[in-house]
């Protein structure tokens, strides 16, 4: 059973910087995509940033040009760098990873929270 652990979540600033780690508990040998997605409170949960194995990036148009999203893929890990938050970037963000025959893995979600 893989999991996928989460880290660097927590309280910031409005125009500050968070990177999110999310790294697999074992080696996985076909990762297809890796992605990041949020869910605020009352609100469903929503694409944010994906990246396939090729390293072809997507991002939600809220995010455009302030959110980066990485692969190392020899250390089974996805990044989300966060640049000029907002507080509507305020959410849990859970990270996914699209494994080839196999399905869907989640992470635990880490909190963000952008606050004056």
């Amino acid at each position: 059973q893989v999991q996928l652990v989460e880290s660097g979540g927590g309280l910031v600033q409005p125009g500050g910087s968070l990177r999110l780690s999310c790294a697999a508990s074992r080696s996985i040998f076909s990762i297809n995509t890796m992605g990041w997605y949020r869910q605020a409170p009352g609100k469903l949960r929503e694409l944010v940033a994906v990246i396939s194995g090729g390293g072809r990036t997507n991002y939600a148009d809220s995010v455009k040009g302030r959110f980066t999203i990485s692969r190392d893929n020899a250390k089974n890990t996805v990044y989300l760098q966060m640049n000029s938050l907002k507080p509507e970037d305020t959410a849990v963000y859970y990270c996914n990873f699209k494994i080839v025959g196999v399905g869907d893995y989640w992470g635990q979600g880490t909190q963000v929270t952008v606050s004056s």
